[in-house]
């Protein structure tokens, strides 16, 4: 019997990891997203296009391989409709590898109401949502009021849909949110509604499944599964820097929910990281830098979102964090991103602990956002030449590797990989 390997991100997302299964992809069958929805941004850059997917997962430009949307994750139809026809406009057909878990949440238009009104009534506390409906959607997944994708093949799913709409709309209105002039894009809830109802016509000729049954199969069957996680491991809802976290948990534990696969089943654990970090929104980030060397990052490195289109926060890598995040995945092979980004700095610099009240730490601390966090940071001689020259791992610089080879010390995990442009081609494997 076949194991499921896993690729997540270790940092608070953006870590690079669509690129990375999609050069993976070809060494396996299956690719299946396990968390998360429209909330993720996987950018893929390959013949010289730029592909960005938020719900499908990142393996449907190999026609031969089969991509599955687990329970675990949330679809919000009308995206996904603007997905899929971006993907035929590219003379991808996903109906034909596409398949679709019953028990996947939906995200209804109601949901990104309730979104910007609970941003909204937060005030200065805001958490730095993205308004795609992921948190109140999962809200009603666990207040068992949710529907699911299996609903809209139901007679009653009008009735159903009504019912959660209107509380929705209540609970706004309890918040004081102007739902009347609310918008999304360009559309008022009402003919966005109609929108989203019409994209349910696209999602119910899709291969809708019990998703769990065709995983297990598939590991019975030989075939070769790889899990593809959303976000970072930062920001998994127990064991990110809460409350500035999503809704799902981005752990490898997550893989067993959210796709109904036994923990024995996990095989290995690939973990991704950037060369420094990155995060979008608000949340303790010790190593933020608020200097040129910050804005330099943010620039050459083109640290937008894919979603939001917001401008990341930058600052050095971050080793308590990092050892903290394969820690709790069990991570077996590190990929490292974008150090080419960093490739006409003098100087590059690593947090390897932290001081908070006085003390030196390599632990996250419970009081992650309330307490004041110094990082303790080495310094490294800047490898000073351009890394798209490389054509394998053993022609990086020796400066690069010397920096490498302190992350590899420092978490116990051996890398497997780097990434050293924004092209698939240019993954140079150990």
């Amino acid at each position: 019997m076949s194991k499921v390997d896993v690729l997540l991100g270790l940092q608070w997302g953006d870590e690079g990891k669509g690129k990375i299964v999609d050069v993976l992809t070809p060494h396996y069958d299956v690719i299946a997203r396990f968390q998360g929805g429209p909330n993720a941004g996987h950018t893929l850059e390959f013949n010289g296009i730029k592909h960005v997917l938020h719900i499908i997962p990142s393996g449907i430009f190999h026609k031969d391989k089969l991509n599955v949307i687990g329970n675990g994750v949330l679809i919000e139809p009308a995206i996904f409709n603007d997905e899929v026809e971006a993907l035929r406009q590219k003379n991808v057909e996903p109906i034909d590898n596409l398949f679709i878990s019953k028990k996947a949440h939906l995200i209804l238009p109601s949901h990104r109401l309730l979104d910007a009104a609970n941003e909204q009534a937060k005030g200065n506390a805001k958490i730095g949502s993205t308004l795609k409906g992921i948190g109140p959607a999962y809200t009603d997944k666990i207040a068992r009021t949710g529907i699911r994708v299996g609903d809209i093949l139901e007679f009653d799913f009008r009735e159903k849909y009504q019912l959660l709409k209107f509380q929705h709309i209540q609970i706004a209105k309890m918040l004081k949110f102007d739902v009347d002039s609310f918008r999304i894009g360009d559309l008022t809830l009402d003919q966005y509604e109609v929108k989203w109802m019409e994209a349910l016509e696209t999602l119910r000729k899709f291969n809708l499944i019990n998703s769990e049954y065709f995983i297990n199969q598939c590991l019975k069957d030989g075939k070769k599964v790889l899990a593809e996680g959303a976000q970072g491991s930062m920001l998994d809802i127990d064991f990110g820097s809460y409350p500035f976290v999503t809704s799902s948990s981005t752990i490898t534990a997550g893989v067993c929910s959210g796709l109904g696969v036994a923990p024995s089943s996990i095989g290995r654990v690939m973990g991704i990281t950037k060369a420094y970090c990155t995060r979008v929104g608000a949340g303790p980030f010790p190593t933020e830098l608020f200097d040129s060397t910050g804005r330099t990052l943010c620039e050459i490195g083109h640290e937008y979102g894919a979603t939001t289109g917001r401008s990341r926060r930058c600052g050095w890598i971050d080793m308590p964090a990092l050892q903290y995040a394969c820690m709790l995945n069990g991570v077996t092979d590190l990929i490292v991103t974008k150090p080419d980004v960093m490739d006409d700095f003098d100087e590059v610099k690593m947090c390897v602990s932290y001081t908070i009240n006085g003390k030196e730490t390599q632990e996250i601390p419970f009081e992650f956002n309330e307490v004041e966090i110094h990082p303790n940071l080495i310094s490294f001689e800047g490898w000073k030449q351009h890394l798209n020259q490389a054509t394998k791992y053993a022609e990086l610089p020796e400066k690069l590797r010397k920096y490498l080879q302190e992350i590899e010390h420092r978490t116990g995990v051996n890398i497997m990989a780097v990434s050293v442009s924004p092209d698939r081609k240019d993954v140079l494997f150990k």
